[in-house]
């Protein structure tokens, strides 16, 4: 009952005059938004040079994280954004609330919002949630969604496409290959959204065909079973990881049969373009998905996706509760 159709999501984030309201999906953003975000992003790394230095925009603003799902990189990053733009930070124990006593989602919810918080991040495991409680909030608190099931994870696909730009900000003339398993991920769909948005024409999907979404999910990306022909050329690879959390009978090979056919070693590598950018976004199964020394090799920007993560998140809150404000470069 959580999901609706994705268009309808797209217009939720918005208000009657164009503003972003929520945070749901990067699927339906136009360009030119996504772009401000990215602009956003580098201009509060400069302003909190390289976050060393705290902001005000969000002094009196409090923000509650409702992590119904584990974390560590998205929860650790919305935390430490919101604390860098002077906002108070409220992490919402799941296991020592009222939840566990049969307390409603919405009426959780509603509870927090008459405290007068300024946000939600909401994290949970069924799809559509995030929009589900922006339709029926009591105030204008924003909603920020930090992944909704298999559905979207629009904060880490802003980060990968922030990082990538860094390096290659010609994404027209990029060559992407996204291998693993794509039929649970919300981050690939994401990714796909946000790259597909800001101009990349050569985007293969790479997996098991069980691991593999609906063929007319994502009109206009190549879908191969072969990893070797899916890389040959690539300019980045974006490698994923097994959901083994959300599949129910999906049939996979041993970690090692796995990583033979589908894993990103340093040999398999060598068939994409010279430079290919490795991307992850996290947690990382070594010798599964993706050979250490390939994770950690010269071209990998894994641990860059993680520092980015937290500016777009700094981004992203001050566009949804502080628009207007400008954060000074100087001391």
């Amino acid at each position: 009952m959580h999901e609706p159709d994705l268009a309808i999501e797209a217009g939720l984030q918005y208000d009657s005059a164009g503003r972003l309201r929520h945070l749901l999906t990067l699927a339906g953003m136009a360009p030119e938004r996504m772009r401000a975000l990215l602009d956003r992003a580098d201009a509060l790394r400069n302003a909190s040079r390289g976050g060393t230095r705290p902001l005000d925009l969000l002094a009196g603003r409090t923000v509650i994280n409702l992590f119904f799902e584990p974390s560590t990189r998205t929860r650790t990053s919305f935390d430490l954004a919101a604390q860098r733009l002077g906002a108070q930070v409220i992490n919402f124990d799941i296991a020592s609330s009222s939840t566990v006593k049969g307390e409603t989602l919405l009426d959780t919810v509603h509870t927090l919002e008459a405290m007068h918080c300024d946000a939600f991040v909401v994290r949970h495991k069924e799809s559509g949630t995030p929009g589900f409680i922006a339709r029926h909030l009591h105030s204008r608190a924003a909603v920020l969604n930090a992944g909704d099931g298999n559905r979207a994870h629009p904060t880490q696909g802003l980060l990968d496409v922030l990082t990538l730009r860094r390096h290659r900000p010609d994404f027209s003339e990029l060559r992407i290959v996204i291998c693993g398993d794509i039929r649970h991920s919300r981050v690939a769909r994401s990714d796909i959204h946000a790259l597909r948005t800001l101009g990349v024409a050569d985007l293969r999907l790479c997996a098991p065909p069980q691991l593999l979404p609906a063929t007319d999910e994502f009109p206009g990306c190549r879908i191969f079973h072969n990893f070797d022909e899916a890389i040959a050329g690539a300019d980045v690879a974006i490698m994923l990881r097994l959901q083994k959390e959300r599949m129910e009978h999906a049939e996979i090979p041993s970690e090692a049969g796995y990583f033979e056919r589908y894993g990103l070693s340093e040999q398999r590598l060598r068939r994409a373009a010279a430079g290919c950018l490795v991307m992850h976004p996290g947690p990382i199964n070594r010798g599964m998905e993706i050979a250490a020394g390939v994770a950690d090799g010269q071209h990998s920007l894994i641990l860059e996706q993680v520092a980015n993560g937290v500016f777009v998140r700094m981004a992203v809150l001050a566009e949804l509760l502080a628009p207007d404000a400008v954060p000074s470069m100087t001391a």
